[in-house]
């Protein structure tokens, strides 16, 4: 007798897939079979499809297609929901060709501007996929075993699939496809062990059984989150593709792209393939991030990361549909279901590493030109900038300081007093930093060049598929490259760095070129046939090849071929970068790397490369750094007033007031340009410029303290207004404007020749940072005064802010009071906190070498509570408190029971002064 039961796990209610359990004798205990007919909710998605697309149906019929030749199974596809079976580019695609897939092929016209719209050809709703075989309780989830039994169209297709379901934690879900018979080449990312199966998740999880889908929903809304019955999986050596239906058209990340923070979803495809290229538009850019934040309708907020590091693409299509195509690996996802956004981006980071925290003068205004010519002339900007007393914690050089362009070398003539300069640097609380490029010379004579002679030696460059290192070309002329995928490549690194810093002792190092760049394309021999350098399938990469300005695909590396490892070259090379930087100095280590990968925020931060001096790359600047928030890598900024083209006075003031408030604040400018630093224009700039500097200094404990929240749960520092007001749907497309963590309102003036800008402000009370002022919103769109010396800044209420005194570096504003800016939510609370270290030993939280205050007003009383203390904390003074939103004039201020003198302004700022109040001590503070 068959009896039926529902898999025993909490997540599969209610079970779309019943098991049919076999006789004990015949089969081993618990190896079950599906029943049949477990195709769940595959069906009934395809039935609404059905009903809901007739009337479609009859309009294409009636619009005079050639009916007979088309099967009815294809007109059934509405264009929003076709899958595109011919993805190839450059391929004019014909009835014959897309047949030949056994899809579907119907024309439609394409879209404006050339763009590919509706595929002509597309999967039918019937096209061969896997069948689930058989599915298994373990521990942690489940085991399943996936069977192929109609070849698909790419070679090698991969007849038997493991599929892995680990239900790691109520809010994180962990589905894994590998090949059932072979190793394959996973990406080598530490990753947490869950250790018990999540005993409440807030998803559930279903499966159909043939086609094979996932569907996976949230518990408490029923929203389907993931159904991947929308298009056939398809697992071949080197093309592996799952396509999912969205809740909603609200998808950002994907990363490194240029374009808004909210995708469009009108057929665009994003590929991920690290490559050096100028940011434009659609091209795949400098570093890969293969993670999505979703918003659904009401609010709710989930995550998608697949662990992959293979050249991808990912195609966006109305339906709302999503498909991932990548070219190796394993098809590796974890799922978060948050359900805020902020949730969802620290559960993102649980999986891959919460950042670093960075040094106190890493959030310091960075200074930075390509062609000062001289150390000598790197100096002179240096004192100009004091002399006009306009903050500045480091000074950088680009390449114009190595001799021959070589790394760990400089000029001897042009550089001759660096060391002088470093030294200065120095002196005056400053810190110096150099770029470094991973390509080594390598036509120098034997013994003049140790890097090349020893890495040679050693055997630490990427090598050809002859076992030769392979030879490029980038700024020193030929070049070989180094393979940081080698454990003994980080120590020869580590050398190299300490025999230079005993010459020029740096505080941080910049990595540039590290997709890797290459001026050729694989190398000065180009590439060999073969599948790794010319795949079956290429994606929609920049230059059409996957060696197109870097090295060749099949180049040899120690840990896989580079054809696998490409997208990790700026993630390898960074932690070994910061490895060797904590082992010369001791300290916090300062990297900013320009190709990164997931966990990248561990090591380093990111600048968004070579931008241009235009108004529209100012703005592309907020989505590019709200977009490496999402991806882990707080410690991000573009280069401030442009890097490539001329500025002018008035973009350059504009751009210093948003750059500002980048979390990572440099101004870079390429040679052959005039400078553009702070102090070359006119006065009212310069003052203006100036100011604002002055104001992120005064806000660095606020900012410092963002960072630590960044280091311990992965909140995010530069934050869009969505993440505060989810359910606000006027917030979901804004990225014109930001936020400081919750409370620190940005509305940039981002075009020419105005006086005033209009920006969102969300539900609620705002205040003028500047003046204390409040703005009572509902929601909506404000102009605001914006004349050329201001940038606009506004506290939201319930807010606490630590600020300071500000001085000319980050060390001299560290010894200054302190000034708490309290601004009152309408029921008079609010609420702040403080993190307080030395500013640049290493993990002072994890050794308790901090203070940590926490900030509070109910009832008319401030206080100030000291959870931990260190020794740091008693050298500060809190010197004043001003209170926003104070609605009745007080009659008296008592600070611990003591009388105090204070001011009370019309527009309802109560300010106390002189308080001299040691940061170590708790206190209150009450008004009457």
């Amino acid at each position: 007798m068959k009896s039926y039961q529902k898999l025993t796990t909490a997540v599969l209610q209610p079970a779309a897939c019943r098991v049919e359990e076999e006789g004990a004798a015949q089969m081993s205990a618990g190896h079950r079979k599906l029943a049949p007919w477990c195709v769940g909710s595959g069906l009934l998605v395809a039935a609404v499809l059905l009903s809901a697309t007739t009337v479609w149906v009859l309009r294409q019929v009636s619009g005079g297609w050639p009916g007979p030749t088309l099967p009815p199974k294809c007109l059934l596809v509405p264009e929003s929901h076709r899958f595109d079976c011919y993805p190839e580019r450059h391929v004019v695609v014909t009835q014959e060709l897309c047949e030949s897939r056994g899809c579907c092929f119907i024309e439609s016209l394409p879209l404006a501007g050339g763009k590919r719209g509706v595929p002509w050809c597309f999967y039918p709703p019937d096209f061969p996929s896997y069948t689930l075989d058989s599915l298994n309780q373990t521990a942690l989830g489940m085991v399943g075993l996936l069977v192929r039994r109609e070849k698909a169209y790419y070679p090698r297709d991969i007849e038997m699939l493991r599929l892995d379901v680990e239900f790691e934690t109520d809010t994180r879900l962990h589905i894994k496809l590998t090949d059932a018979a072979n190793p394959r080449y996973e990406v080598p990312l530490e990753v947490p062990q869950a250790m018990k199966r999540a005993e409440n998740p807030i998803y559930t999880l279903d499966f159909s059984r043939d086609p094979f889908g996932v569907l996976l929903r949230r518990r408490a809304t029923g929203t389907v989150l993931l159904n991947t019955t929308v298009a056939p999986l398809i697992f071949a050596d080197q093309f592996l593709q799952i396509a999912t239906s969205l809740p909603s058209r609200f998808l950002y990340g994907l990363g490194e792209h240029r374009g808004t923070l909210l995708h469009s979803l009108d057929w665009s495809t994003l590929t991920l393939w690290a490559r050096d290229v100028s940011p434009t538009e659609s091209f795949n850019l400098y570093g890969a991030h293969p993670f999505y934040l979703l918003m659904e309708e009401g609010g709710d907020a989930h995550g998608v990361f697949l662990l992959n590091s293979n050249a991808m693409e990912v195609a966006l299509q109305p339906a709302p549909g999503l498909t991932w195509r990548t070219i190796g690996g394993v098809l590796d996802f974890y799922i978060f279901l948050g359900p805020d956004p902020n949730m969802v981006i620290q559960q993102y980071q649980q999986v891959i590493g919460f950042p670093a925290m960075p040094p106190l003068w890493a959030l310091g205004f960075h200074l930075c030109r390509w062609g000062y010519g001289s150390s000598n002339e790197t100096w002179q900007t240096v004192r100009a900038m004091r002399n006009y007393q306009i903050p500045q914690d480091a000074q950088w050089n680009d390449i114009d300081y190595m001799d021959g362009y070589r790394d760990f070398t400089f000029n001897p003539q042009k550089f001759a007093s660096l060391p002088s300069l470093v030294e200065d640097l120095h002196k005056h609380g400053q810190y110096y930093v150099i770029i470094l490029d991973p390509g080594i010379s390598s036509t120098n004579p034997h013994g003049s060049y140790w890097p090349f002679d020893e890495g040679l030696k050693r055997g630490l460059f990427l090598n050809t598929t002859q076992g030769q290192p392979l030879i490029g070309q980038v700024w020193p002329g030929f070049t070989a490259f180094a393979d940081f995928s080698n454990p003994d490549t980080h120590q020869w690194w580590l050398e190299n760095l300490q025999h230079f810093h005993a010459h020029v002792p740096f505080d941080g190092l910049w990595i540039d070129m590290n997709e890797p760049s290459n001026f050729m394309d694989g190398s000065e021999d180009g590439c060999p046939p073969g599948e790794l350098d010319s795949p079956p399938y290429t994606p929609a990469v920049l230059g059409d090849s996957l060696s197109a300005k870097t090295v060749c695909a099949s180049a040899k590396q120690k840990a896989s071929v580079h054809y696998n490892l490409h997208n990790l070259y700026g993630l390898m090379e960074a932690k070994a970068t910061a490895s060797a930087l904590i082992q010369i100095r001791g300290k916090r280590p300062f990297v900013i790397s320009r190709s990164t990968f997931p966990s990248q925020g561990r090591y380093s931060g990111h600048w968004l490369g070579d931008n241009r001096s235009q108004w529209k790359d100012m703005y592309y600047s907020i989505p590019g750094l709200l977009s490496f928030s999402l991806f882990g890598i707080p410690l991000v900024g573009a280069d401030i007033c442009g890097f490539s083209g001329s500025t002018s006075e008035e973009l350059c003031t504009r751009w210093m007031q948003l750059g500002a408030f980048y979390p990572f604040a440099r101004n870079h400018n390429t040679q052959n340009e005039k400078a553009q630093d702070p102090t070359v224009f006119s006065p009212a700039a310069r003052t203006a410029m100036k100011n604002v500097l002055l104001t992120r200094y005064s806000l660095l404990p606020f900012l410092y303290t963002l960072f630590h929240r960044a280091h311990l749960q992965g909140d995010t520092v530069a934050r869009p207004l969505f993440f505060e007001f989810p359910w606000d749907v006027a917030t979901l497309g804004l990225d014109r404007q930001f936020l400081w963590g919750r409370s620190l309102l940005v509305t940039p003036v981002l075009e020419p020749g105005v006086e005033s800008v209009t920006g969102y402000v969300p539900r609620g009370v705002w205040y003028d940072f500047y003046t204390g002022s409040s703005v009572n919103s509902s929601g909506e769109m404000l102009k605001m005064s914006a004349p050329l010396e201001h940038l606009n800044l506004h506290v939201r209420e319930g807010a606490i802010l630590p600020t300071q005194k500000p001085g000319t570096t980050s060390e001299a504003t560290r010894g200054n009071p302190l000034h708490l800016i309290v601004a009152l939510s309408s029921n008079a609370t609010a609420w702040g906190d403080l993190f307080w270290d030395d500013g640049e030993s290493l993990d002072t939280f994890e050794r308790g070498n901090y203070s940590y205050l926490v900030f509070n007003v109910t009832q008319n009383i401030f206080t100030s509570t000291v959870l931990h203390a260190s020794t740091e904390a008693t050298e500060v003074t809190i010197g004043t408190l001003s209170i926003f939103g104070v609605r009745e004039p007080p009659s008296k201020v008592l600070l611990n029971g003591q009388e105090k003198p204070f001011s009370y302004l019309d527009n309802q700022v109560l300010t106390v002064s002189d308080l001299g109040l040691s940061l170590s001590q708790s206190f209150s503070l009450r008004w009457l």
